[in-house]
């Protein structure tokens, strides 16, 4: 059974646990830009107002041009560190599952139940994603709303091979396989565990779009996270052996 999914492109470095929050350090796939926005003042300023405008205007109508005006600089900078608004997006995209990918881990270390280590991953990756302040550039919530909103514009697209091959995915796949690992931990013989694993990320985003726009497509209330409830009750009866 094939239950293993290759990763080498996006790294998660902290220097000690006591440190992790002042230390983290999100490396993405350097196939994913022209110049790393990381290195440079006007390379963060792009990805803070990136985020900031996508997330106001959406994808298809936001434009380097009006990021530019944004930012205060100018289209042809922009295009120094990213080829098109696609790469952007695919940036911004595995910036954030190499960042919950980190936080997935943090969240289970030392938690020797497989079963809950199971309920802790499962409720960070459904719950909503605070801001926590800790890198300036990057509005966490704001880009969880991006990542609800876009991310099938990252993948459900023509080219969506051509940007595997060069790793744009690496982090989303990482953080399947990781609940994957747990999941056969608890239920070696339970078969479709990346099915699973996949079917809770992308469901807990249709659910929490589903309870701001589309009401009654969801039992979202405001009594209790059904979100969250509602997939850990699920994934907990699915993989009962």
């Amino acid at each position: 059974m094939a239950n293993t999914c290759k990763s080498d492109s996006i790294t998660i470095i902290f220097a000690s646990m006591e440190l992790f929050l002042s230390n983290i350090k999100i490396e993405v796939n350097s196939n994913l830009y022209l110049k790393n926005p990381e290195s440079s003042t006007l390379g963060k300023k792009i990805l803070k107002g990136g985020i900031e405008l996508i997330n106001e205007l959406g994808f298809d109508d936001f434009t380097f041009k009006k990021l530019a005006v944004k930012i205060q600089s100018t289209e042809a900078s922009i295009y120094r560190y990213f080829d098109s608004k696609h790469k952007l997006l695919l940036y911004l995209n595995a910036w954030y599952w190499a960042w919950m990918e980190y936080r997935f881990v943090f969240k289970i270390t030392n938690i020797v139940s497989p079963t809950e280590r199971l309920l802790k991953g499962l409720t960070l990756l459904t719950e909503k994603v605070e801001e926590d302040g800790n890198i300036p550039h990057i509005n966490e919530t704001s880009l969880y709303k991006i990542v609800i909103s876009e991310f099938t514009k990252a993948y459900s697209i023509k080219t969506v091979d051509d940007y595997n091959d060069l790793g744009a995915y690496v982090g989303y796949k990482q953080l399947v396989q990781r609940i994957c690992d747990i999941i056969l931990e608890i239920n070696p013989d339970y078969k479709y565990p990346h099915m699973l694993a996949s079917t809770v990320i992308e469901g807990s985003h249709h659910q929490r779009f589903f309870s701001e726009h589309l009401p009654k497509l969801t039992d979202v209330s405001e009594n209790e996270d059904a979100v969250v409830n509602f997939y850990n009750e699920l994934v907990l009866k699915v993989i009962q052996k």
